[in-house]
């Protein structure tokens, strides 16, 4: 198995609900984010590569556009959280880079979250009744209508 990664960054603010009390990410706060995007395949193409990355460059696009500088509450629709960042922005672009493994996001340091989705059985997110990857492609082409 070949994997690929190429990272991306971008900066933004939250609030996290559900918290104990007093915990420091029940303020809004801010944090200068690390993407982690991974591609695998069994085979290389015929330059080579597993892809290229140039062709990431829609990715890049759409963090720059639709996250960078943002009150990520107003973007997804669950807590935006590290793990809930990781699986939109998978789902965002499972269908564009077929070969897309995972997305790790950092918040700081010394921290990430990981999606990767299960070969065998795809985890099944649901938000007040629907399928979280249909919700989270329903926003995502909402957001590329509004540029």
């Amino acid at each position: 198995m070949f994997t690929i990664t190429k990272e991306f960054h971008f900066s933004a603010s939250h609030v996290l609900t559900g918290l104990r009390n007093e915990h420091p990410c029940g303020r809004m706060h801010g944090h200068n984010y690390i993407i982690k995007v991974e591609l695998s395949s069994y085979g290389l193409d015929y330059t080579s590569f597993v892809q290229d990355y140039g062709d990431l460059a829609p990715i890049k696009e759409f963090i720059d556009s639709k996250l960078d500088h943002r009150h990520l509450n107003e973007i997804l629709p669950k807590q935006p959280s590290a793990e809930n960042i990781a699986v939109f922005l998978y789902y965002k672009f499972k269908e564009q880079f077929p070969l897309l493994s995972g997305i790790g996001v950092s918040e700081t340091p010394k921290t990430w979250a990981w999606y990767r989705e299960d070969e065998k059985k795809a985890i099944n997110f649901m938000v007040e009744g629907r399928d979280l990857q249909t919700q989270l492609l329903n926003i995502a082409k909402k957001l590329e209508e509004n540029e």
